[in-house]
C-alpha cells in the first residue's frame, strides 16, 4: 500500500464472506453473488480473490469470470444475448482469472454496498446426471481489505479551511444537502515554500464500479486560485475531497480550501393545492387552482437568506410496497411539464433491497397536448436530479450519466428499463423544450402521463421463461430461467428459439412415447402380474402429463402441481425398475411382494431427500440385481443346469431386453442435452417400456393366461401351494 501504510491517521479493516462453489455458466442463477458493506471514508479498497479446485482427472484448468459493481448486482451477459426493448445497460467491470490468487484495488471507493458475482464458462447444455460421473469442485471465495480514514477535516459552507501538504495528503469532507444546485471548491492563497503557483491535484468523490465519474482537478498553474464547478452534486450524503502535494516530498504546500453551495427553493405542487384548500379559495377545476409555478418577479430573485430562485417544480410520489422487489409509484397530482423549471419526481429506491429487480419508467403525453415545435426532455438520474436543462442536454450530474428520453409529437411514448437499479434515489427531471423558437413554450403546459414501478422480473419473463427470486444470505434478487431455446435477460432472444410446431412435435414425442407402457401393461395382465401393470400404468399416467406439463409456451397442459407431477414421474420410473427386476428372480410370493412395498417406501424417502441424485435410484436396483443374481444362481446349483434353462428365453428375451435397458441408460446419462432432450428423453421412454416387456418373466406353467379374470370370484382363497420347484420357465 506504499505510503498508505505510514500513515497514522489510516486503520485498515478486513472483511470475508464464506467460498461458494462456482458453476457453468447457462442463466443468471449460474452466478455466485457475494455482498461487501464498504465503511465510510474508505480511501483504499482492495479485493483478494481466491480460486483453488480439486486434483481429479475431471478437474481442468478453467476461466473463472469475476464482476464488481457499487449498489445493485452486476448485470452480465456473456452468452452475448439480446436485452428487451428499450433497457439499458452498461457494460460491466471484470476481470479473468486462473487458479490462485488475484487482488483488485479501488482508490476512494464509494461506501454503501459492492457486489461481485462469479461463474465459469459458458455450461455445454449437456444434463449430467447428478453422482453418476464425478465432477470438479471449482471453489471461489473473495475478501475485502480496506483502508479508511479516523481523522477527516470537515469542509463547511464558506468557510476557508487552512491546509498544509508535506508528505501526506489532506482528506476533507463536506456534506451536501439536499435541494444543493452547484458545489464550487476553491483553493485559495496557495503557494508552495513561499513561491506562486499550487502543485496540488485535488480529488473530489468516490469511485464506483462499472461508471466512475469522479473529479480530478490538478492545480499546477501560476495563479494562486483553482476552483472546480460541480453541476447537480448528489444530495443528502457526504462527498469526500482529497488533495495531494505534487511539489515532492520536502516542500510545503498551504491552501485554503473553500466550498460554496447555491441552493434553490422547490416548488412543491401539492404543498401549493394543501394551502389552497386549507384557505378555502373558491374557483372551478380548471381555475381555481394556485399556478403551477411561481411568478417572474419570484423566478428573479436571489439575495438573501430564504430568498433563492425556485430551481424545480417538485412533485411528490409516495412509494406503495407490493410485494418482494416490488414497488409502485404513483405521483399524488398529475405531472405538468413547463419550460421556466424542470418537473422532479423521486422514487426512493433506498431500503438496500430494492436493487435487485428491475425499474421500468414509461411516459406518455396526448396527441392534443404537446404542439409539433415542441419537445419534453427528460432525464432519469440517481442521487441528485438534473436541472441544467437550459445549459445542455446532455443529462449529467456531478458525478453520474443519467438516462435521457424524449416526448414529442411524433414520438409520443418512451419508456426506460434499469436492470438493477443502485441503491439511492432516483430522480426524473422533465421540461419543456423548443429547439426552434423558445418564445412559444413560455406559457405552455405539457401533461405528462407515468407509469413508475420496480419488479423482480421484467413482464413476469413472458411465456417463455420462469421468474425466480435467488437469495444470498439475506439479501434476495431476481433472475429469468428461459426454456425452448428462448435466452436473454428477459427470454426474449429467440436467436435460438423453438418455433410453436417444434414445441408440439417435441410435447407429443415426450407424451405419447409413454404409451409403449402399454405392452409391459398387457404382457403383464396376461401373465398375471398385477402388481407389476399396475405400477407400469402409474408410471405411463404420471410420465404423459408430466411431459405435458413440463413444456413451455403454448404446447402446455398441467392437470396437477408441476412439483407434484415431477415427484410421481422420478417415483414411477424407479419403482417400475425395482418391480421388474424382482420379478425376474422369481421370489415366493409373500417375501416378493414385502419387497415391492419395502422398495417403493425408500423410493420415496430418497426422491424426497434429493430428486435428482443418480444413487437414489441406482442403490436400490443394484440391490434387486443382486438378489436376482443371487436367486439365479442358486438355481444353478440346485439344478445343475443354467438357469432359465430354455435357451429360446436368453436369445429373443433376455439379451433383447438387457440390451435395450443398457442403451437406456447410456442415453440417459451420457448423451442429453438441453437441445436434444426431447428426442434422447423419449427414446428413453420407449426402451425403458420395451426393456420391461422383453425381461418380464412368463406366467407359472399352473396359471392360465388371463387367470386375473377367473380369480376374482375366489375372494380370499389365497392358500395356493407356492413351491419354488413346481415353477418351469420355458
Amino acid at each position: 500500500m506504499g505510503s498508505l501504510g505510514r500513515d497514522a491517521r489510516l486503520v485498515s479493516e478486513q472483511f470475508s464472506q464464506s467460498p461458494q462453489k462456482l458453476a457453468f455458466y447457462s442463466w443468471y442463477g449460474s452466478t455466485r453473488l457475494f455482498r461487501f458493506r464498504v465503511p465510510p471514508d474508505t480511501v483504499l479498497l482492495r479485493w483478494l480473490l481466491q480460486a483453488s479446485w480439486g486434483s481429479g482427472p475431471s478437474c481442468t484448468n478453467v476461466e473463472i469470470t469475476v464482476y464488481f459493481r457499487y449498489g445493485a448486482p452486476p448485470v452480465i451477459n456473456p452468452l452475448g444475448t439480446s436485452f428487451p426493448d428499450n433497457t439499458s445497460v452498461q457494460p460491466s467491470f471484470l476481470v479473468k482469472m486462473l487458479h490462485g490468487n488475484t487482488s483488485i484495488n479501488i482508490s476512494h471507493p464509494a461506501p454503501g454496498d459492492w457486489f461481485v458475482a462469479a461463474h465459469l464458462p459458458p455450461s455445454s447444455q449437456k444434463i449430467e446426471v447428478k453422482g453418476f460421473i464425478p465432477t470438479c469442485a471449482y471453489v471461489f471465495q473473495p475478501d475485502m481489505l480496506v483502508v479508511r480514514v479516523v481523522e477527516v477535516s470537515i469542509l463547511e459552507p464558506d468557510v476557508p479551511l487552512p491546509q498544509t501538504l508535506l508528505h501526506h495528503p489532506s482528506y476533507l469532507k463536506i456534506f451536501v444537502p439536499e435541494y444543493t444546485q452547484k458545489l464550487r471548491l476553491e483553493l485559495q492563497g496557495c503557494a508552495s515554500n513561499g513561491s506562486l503557483g499550487c502543485p496540488v491535484r485535488l480529488t473530489v468523490g468516490s469511485a464506483t464500479l462499472p461508471g466512475n465519474f469522479r473529479k480530478v482537478l490538478t492545480c499546477t498553474g501560476p495563479t494562486q486560485d483553482c476552483r472546480l464547478l460541480l453541476p447537480s452534486p448528489p444530495w443528502g450524503r457526504w462527498l469526500q475531497v482529497t488533495a495531494k502535494s505534487l511539489a515532492g516530498p520536502l516542500v510545503s504546500v498551504v491552501f485554503n480550501a473553500v466550498a460554496a453551495l447555491t441552493a434553490c427553493r422547490p416548488w412543491s405542487v401539492s404543498f401549493q393545492h394543501l394551502l389552497q384548500n386549507s384557505a378555502n379559495q373558491s374557483g372551478n377545476a380548471s381555475t381555481g387552482l394556485l399556478p403551477l409555478s411561481p411568478s417572474y418577479q419570484e423566478l428573479d430573485r436571489s439575495s438573501g437568506a430564504g430568498d433563492s430562485p425556485f430551481c424545480l417544480r417538485n412533485y411528490p410520489v409516495p412509494r406503495e410496497d407490493l410485494d418482494v422487489v416490488s414497488v409502485r409509484f404513483r405521483p399524488l397530482d398529475q405531472v405538468l411539464v413547463q419550460s421556466d423549471m424542470p418537473s422532479v419526481l423521486r422514487l426512493y429506491l433506498n431500503t438496500g433491497m430494492d436493487s435487485g429487480g428491475s425499474l421500468t419508467i414509461s411516459l406518455q403525453v396526448n396527441k392534443t397536448a404537446i404542439a409539433n415545435n415542441t419537445l419534453v426532455v427528460v432525464c432519469v438520474t440517481a442521487a441528485s436530479p438534473f436541472l441544467s436543462f437550459n445549459d445542455s442536454l446532455n443529462c449529467t450530474t456531478a458525478f453520474f450519466q443519467g438516462y435521457p428520453l424524449s416526448l414529442s409529437a411524433s414520438s409520443r411514448k418512451a419508456t426506460l428499463v434499469i436492470p438493477y437499479p443502485e441503491t439511492d434515489n432516483w430522480y426524473l427531471s422533465l421540461q419543456l423544450v423548443c429547439p426552434e423558437s423558445p418564445k412559444e413554450c413560455e406559457q405552455a403546459l405539457v401533461p405528462v402521463e407515468t407509469t413508475l414501478y420496480l419488479v423482480p422480473c421484467l413482464n413476469d419473463c413472458g411465456p417463455y421463461g420462469q421468474c425466480l427470486l435467488l437469495r444470498t444470505h439475506s439479501y434476495l434478487y431476481a433472475g429469468c430461467s428461459c426454456k425452448a431455446g428462448w435466452r436473454g435477460w428477459s427470454c426474449t432472444d429467440n436467436s435460438t428459439a423453438q418455433t410453436v410446431a417444434q414445441q408440439k412435435v417435441a410435447t407429443l414425442l415426450l407424451t405419447l412415447s409413454n404409451l409403449l407402457f402399454l405392452a409391459p401393461i398387457t404382457i403383464s395382465v396376461h401373465r398375471s402380474h398385477l402388481v407389476e401393470a399396475s405400477v407400469y400404468a402409474y408410471t405411463m399416467f404420471f410420465s404423459t402429463f408430466y411431459h405435458a406439463c413440463d413444456q413451455p409456451g403454448e404446447a402446455v397442459l398441467c392437470i396437477l402441481n408441476y412439483d407434484t407431477l415431477q415427484y410421481c414421474d422420478f417415483l414411477g420410473s424407479g419403482v417400475s425398475i425395482w418391480v421388474t427386476i424382482l420379478c425376474m428372480a422369481r421370489l415366493k410370493a409373500a417375501l416378493k411382494y414385502v419387497l415391492f412395498l419395502l422398495g417403493t417406501l425408500v423410493f420415496a424417502m430418497s426422491l424426497q431427500m434429493d430428486r435428482r441424485a443418480a444413487w437414489n435410484t441406482m442403490g436400490p436396483c443394484l440391490f434387486a440385481i443382486m438378489v436376482m443374481v443371487t436367486m439365479w444362481v442358486y438355481r444353478c446349483g440346485r439344478r445343475r443346469h443354467c438357469y432359465p434353462t430354455s435357451w429360446q428365453r436368453w436369445i429373443f428375451y433376455l439379451l433383447p431386453g438387457i440390451s435395450m435397458a443398457t442403451v437406456a441408460i447410456t442415453i440417459y446419462t451420457t448423451m442429453m442435452t438441453s437441445d436434444n432432450y426431447y428426442y434422447t428423453h423419449s427414446i428413453w421412454h420407449m426402451l425403458l417400456a420395451g426393456s420391461a416387456a422383453f425381461l418380464l418373466p412368463p406366467r407359472e406353467q399352473h396359471t392360465d393366461p388371463w387367470a386375473c379374470s377367473q380369480k376374482l370370484p375366489c375372494h380370499y382363497e389365497i392358500c395356493k401351494n407356492h413351491r419354488e420347484e413346481l415353477y418351469t420357465v420355458t
